[in-house]
């Protein structure tokens, strides 16, 4: 069977897109150049903020996603995955834009979790304001029956510092002792998980930091690509 290739609609943010590429190389198993798969990158950085868009402060970044996903489709991919939880609000729209399909991260990551942790009933979400406005993920809890746990208002406001800290590339202690506070809090209220719900956590958050399972969306996405080009 042909190999698929993989097109990643890239850019929010680049350092995202790079933890994507890379994790898509490490899951796939080469022992050369030319037995890794093909995958086109679009990073589109001028694409507007997603989560202002969703709480009406900012311009709509549909018009650029559904440009960026055609360039990718004119190039040659298959199909296509976004390093970006909260663009997800946005693939109905971009789907209706192209012929090609989006691997939905939200989707294989709950998959990925009921198959691997069947008896977790209630999982901790740190996601962007947008992710939680939106209830993205709730669809997919309420699907397989767990208990989706959400930091408080004050909280969430920290989680955007945070990811537009690492955006910026000023992390710091205080950066990271922040979010640890916030996983601890998850925890302390019942999360048997964590969900590192927006793609620039996993970049400040690690597995060792906490005291229950880390779901790496960004590392669930590259194995699903991997296992749907091949």
């Amino acid at each position: 069977m042909e190999e698929k290739i993989i097109g990643i609609l890239g850019g929010m943010g680049p350092e995202a897109t790079a933890d994507l590429f890379y994790k898509i190389i490490k899951a796939t198993n080469a022992k050369k150049d030319q037995e890794h798969l093909r995958i086109i990158i679009d990073n589109n950085p001028k694409i507007p903020d997603r989560t202002a868009a969703i709480l009406g402060k900012g311009e709509n970044p549909l018009p650029l996603l559904q440009k960026t996903a055609h360039n990718l489709e004119k190039a040659g991919a298959d199909f296509l995955v976004i390093p970006c939880n909260t663009a997800h609000y946005f693939i109905p729209a971009i789907e209706k834009s192209i012929r090609i399909p989006v691997l939905n991260m939200i989707e294989e990551t709950l998959k990925d979790i009921k198959e691997k942790l069947p008896d977790i009933k209630k999982i901790g979400l740190l996601a962007t304001m947008g992710i939680y406005k939106t209830g993205l993920y709730d669809q997919y809890f309420n699907k397989y029956n767990i208990a989706g746990i959400s930091p408080e208002e004050k909280a969430i406001a920290k989680i955007m510092e945070v990811i537009y800290a690492v955006k910026a590339d000023k992390l710091s202690r205080d950066i990271k002792e922040s979010m640890l506070k916030i996983a601890g809090d998850l925890i302390n209220n019942g999360a048997e998980a964590i969900i590192a719900g927006c793609t620039e956590i996993p970049l400040i958050l690690k597995q060792k930091d906490i005291s229950v399972p880390l779901i790496d969306p960004t590392n669930i996405l590259a194995k699903a690509a991997v296992k749907k080009a091949r």
